[in-house]
């Protein structure tokens, strides 16, 4: 009998697996979703209808950019953990994914078990901007005021768990102060509160960053990069500021359903890094802050979750930071 139950289980085994095998061979036959989940014309976005195209041309199908927003991108997620695996479905998320995780922030699929990794797209730092009411023309100086006053200073973000909150938490923790964190629904919206003076100061992403700078509506002190970027050359990073060991960039990265086959897998990777190799793709992104990554597989982007897990959830412990 028992030699019975290996034989059958052997063979649903080999019929599986010729199964994932020819499906693998017709990828792609229809049109594929990528899952942004995250509002349309901001950061995600655009890298994803920046490699939409070059994607679809390669792959010979359609490659359909949908917009699944809310619950700080766990409704996009949510939806791509919960599609078939064959696919025809993709997630491109950010750290956010990571750090929600981190804060124990309940979703309905878990990030370490529900999701096979594709690539690493692109990393995005963030830069540190304050209100020009501010009494502060360096981030020396912003952690001065904070040290005399502690709880006044507030630092606003895209919501609980995104990279901006951890970013002013990872700032709070290193530089030993206290500010008060103010959630908003949006990046946007975070920054026109910078901008009227009802937050002090924002981690933003260079998309929004950059015309606030550029105008003049904000300050900027610091970019969370290990080095200076092009977009603002004259601007410190926030080690060379004097905050020792902050590095805070934000990575994009693509994901399937978990269970996807390989083969699958590794085409779209394979696709993807070729769309990113674009010199078109490359100015596209660099004009809104990102730089490509570069040669990541799915195993690498495995591996750098991990620890990138590991990381935000360790400042999450070391802060007690909750979801609510």
């Amino acid at each position: 009998m028992r030699a019975i139950d290996r034989w059958l289980r052997c063979a649903v085994v080999a019929v599986g697996l010729a199964i994932a095998t020819q499906a693998a061979a017709q990828y792609p036959d229809k049109p594929i979703r990528m899952i942004v989940p995250w509002p349309a014309g901001g950061l995600v976005d655009i890298l994803a209808r920046a490699v939409s195209n070059p994607m679809a041309s390669a792959l010979g199908q359609p490659v359909i950019v949908e917009n699944r927003t809310g619950a700080g991108g766990s409704i996009g997620a949510a939806a791509v953990a919960s599609a078939p695996a064959d696919g025809y479905t993709i997630l491109l998320s950010t750290s956010a994914l990571d750090m929600n995780a981190a804060l124990g922030i309940r979703t309905p699929f878990d990030v370490t078990k529900d999701f096979d990794p594709i690539v690493v797209a692109a990393y995005a730092p963030s830069i540190l901007v304050v209100n020009p009411a501010v009494p502060a023309k360096s981030v020396e100086e912003l952690i001065e005021l904070a040290r005399k006053d502690p709880g006044k200073y507030t630092f606003g973000s895209a919501g609980i768990g995104s990279p901006a909150h951890f970013s002013g938490e990872l700032l709070k923790s290193l530089a030993g102060i206290d500010m008060t964190h103010v959630a908003y629904k949006g990046a946007l919206q975070a920054m026109l509160d910078v901008i009227a003076g009802r937050v002090d100061c924002l981690f933003a992403n260079i998309a929004v960053g950059q015309p606030q700078i550029r105008s003049g509506k904000v300050r900027a002190l610091a970019v969370t990069s290990a080095a200076r970027i092009a977009a603002f050359p004259d601007v410190p990073t926030m080690e060379e500021a004097g905050v020792k060991g902050f590095e805070a960039d934000q990575w994009l990265g693509f994901l399937a359903p978990h269970g996807t086959p390989r083969p699958i897998v590794e085409r779209l990777a394979a696709e993807i890094d070729k769309a990113l190799a674009s010199p078109d793709v490359k100015a596209a992104l660099a004009r809104n802050g990102m730089t490509v990554a570069g040669a990541s597989t799915p195993q690498s982007f495995a591996s750098y979750l991990a620890s990138d897990l590991r990381k935000w959830s360790s400042l999450a412990t070391k802060a007690d930071l909750h979801a609510n």
